[in-house]
């Protein structure tokens, strides 16, 4: 049991930190395009993008036995390109929306993602595997107590309750658009706290189209 306590912990961390290093990548990207910082979170709280919280903890489970460069990148290429293919596919079919849509760039998939992206996720898996992980893992290790585990369940509460609001309120914002009405107290609440003003103000990137090919 001690050893899943501590698998689940260091899972949540790594998901914790790739999210929070992927909402100032974002933000940092469109600050050097267009010298505003524009805000690119996924939840409606928190500065959360979960993708690279997700890109994270799968390059992590995968790639922590390699040691060398060439098989880190291109492993990493693709578990990175994989990743952001399947979010843009669960958003698209889930929630009506797309936060990005790479159909100009050379060699996409669907515009779900595409040869630079997935290269732009090779290089961070490097980056990431071979100066950043391990000093995670022994911040993970000092974690590794009765504070670090109250810590860890209060933050995952919190996070947990992030991402049942702003699933919910996504939902929610989908039916709208298709003049389905409240069926519920907690669709009216929906519909009260997190109008479409807000949600498009929060998510500003985000896309309306019209399904397509997988």
């Amino acid at each position: 049991m001690k050893k899943w306590k501590k698998i689940l912990m260091t899972g949540f961390w790594l998901f914790l930190i790739g999210s929070l290093f992927g909402y100032v990548f974002e933000g940092l990207l469109e600050f050097f395009k267009h010298g505003i910082w524009v805000s690119r979170k996924g939840l409606i709280y928190g500065p959360i993008s979960q993708v690279y919280g997700i890109g994270f903890v799968i390059i992590s489970a995968v790639l922590y036995r390699f040691k060398k460069p060439i098989p880190i990148f291109f492993i990493g290429t693709i578990a990175g390109g994989a990743v952001e293919y399947i979010m843009s596919l669960m958003q698209e079919y889930i929630f009506g929306t797309i936060s990005w849509d790479y159909s100009n760039y050379f060699l996409n998939i669907n515009g779900r993602t595409s040869l630079f992206h997935a290269l732009m996720w090779g290089l961070i898996a490097l980056l990431f595997m071979q100066f950043v992980y391990p000093f995670l893992m022994r911040i993970c290790e000092k974690l590794q107590t009765k504070l670090g585990y109250i810590l860890t369940v209060i933050l995952f509460l919190l996070l947990s309750l992030d991402i049942f609001i702003s699933t919910v309120a996504a939902i929610r914002q989908d039916e709208r658009k298709h003049h389905i009405p409240p069926t519920n107290r907690l669709d009216q609440f929906i519909d009260k706290h997190y109008p479409d003003t807000r949600m498009d103000s929060i998510y500003k990137n985000k896309m309306y189209r019209q399904k397509r090919e997988n």
